[in-house]
């Protein structure tokens, strides 16, 4: 039964892999036996994360791209080709959101600036999805066997208060994530997201969390609506991101949305 979940073999990319959450999920896939390659703009954070993984006894390496760029997006994807063959595992983890596409406490949805909330689709539906999926898609299509996994947001499925744009960028995400697993089922590729809810990073960390380490208001509200009263550890993306990258155990899932969030989502107010 455990080899369900061995991805010896695999070749996986990480989009946004210097991050907190991508990183949790590079040392997730290469744990379980996957070569890895950790992609982002950070070569300094990008080699950390290498370090870590083959200190642990796995195989990576670290590839420089923009994921906003279409020929930085497809000159990495050919280097990895290059050195390790063909790519089996996309992960799209980059992303993120702009202080001026969010609505504070006060502040007017109608003043929203369009050049924010177009910087917000940009970076999450665009750089985030949308390109790495035609690059690396086209490959996966021409291979017959890809499983891509986009990271979308509980706050795609539960629009939260500030965080308008990401929202329904996020929401995009979930859209696109199905249409293209429709498209791709008879190729071979299998198209999946996942939605983590409050896992503090580098982007959300100081609306969560106090200098001390105690809750902000606002993460005391948070923890509040969680049944399981606390934010999630990244390590704990681990188990999704492996079931839907290990095509014996996921074979026949695409086009679904998984929820990491403690139960967020599941109370109603």
């Amino acid at each position: 039964m455990t080899n369900l979940f061995d991805l010896t073999g695999e070749v996986a990319v990480v989009l946004g892999g210097t991050g907190v959450l991508g990183g949790a999920m590079a040392d997730a896939l290469a744990a379980a036996g996957a070569t890895v390659a950790v992609v982002g703009r950070s070569e300094e954070r990008g080699m950390e994360r290498v370090h870590a993984i083959e200190k642990s006894g796995g195989k990576a390496i670290f590839q420089t791209a923009d994921a906003m760029s279409r020929d930085s997006l497809v000159a990495a994807r050919d280097a990895i080709l290059a050195k390790f063959g063909a790519v089996t595992v996309l992960v799209n983890g980059a992303g993120g959101n702009k202080p001026e596409a969010t609505v504070m406490p006060g502040g007017d949805f109608c003043k929203l600036p369009l050049e924010g909330w177009q910087g917000v689709f940009d970076l999450n539906l665009i750089g985030g999805t949308l390109l790495p999926c035609q690059i690396f898609g086209e490959k996966m299509i021409a291979a017959g066997k890809g499983s891509v996994i986009n990271i979308a947001s509980m706050s795609a499925i539960l629009p939260l208060s500030r965080v308008v744009a990401y929202s329904a960028s996020k929401a995009a995400v979930l859209n696109l994530t199905q249409w293209l697993a429709r498209e791709w089922a008879t190729k071979g590729v299998r198209v999946n997201a996942i939605s983590p809810g409050f896992f503090p990073a580098e982007q959300n960390r100081r609306m969560l969390l106090k200098d001390d380490g105690t809750y902000t208001e606002r993460g005391q509200s948070i923890v509040g609506h969680t049944p399981m009263g606390r934010f999630g550890n990244a390590e704990e993306l681990a188990g999704a991101v492996i079931w839907l990258a290990a095509h014996r155990a996921s074979g026949f899932v695409t086009g679904q949305n998984i929820v990491v969030d403690g139960g967020f989502s599941s109370v109603t107010i």
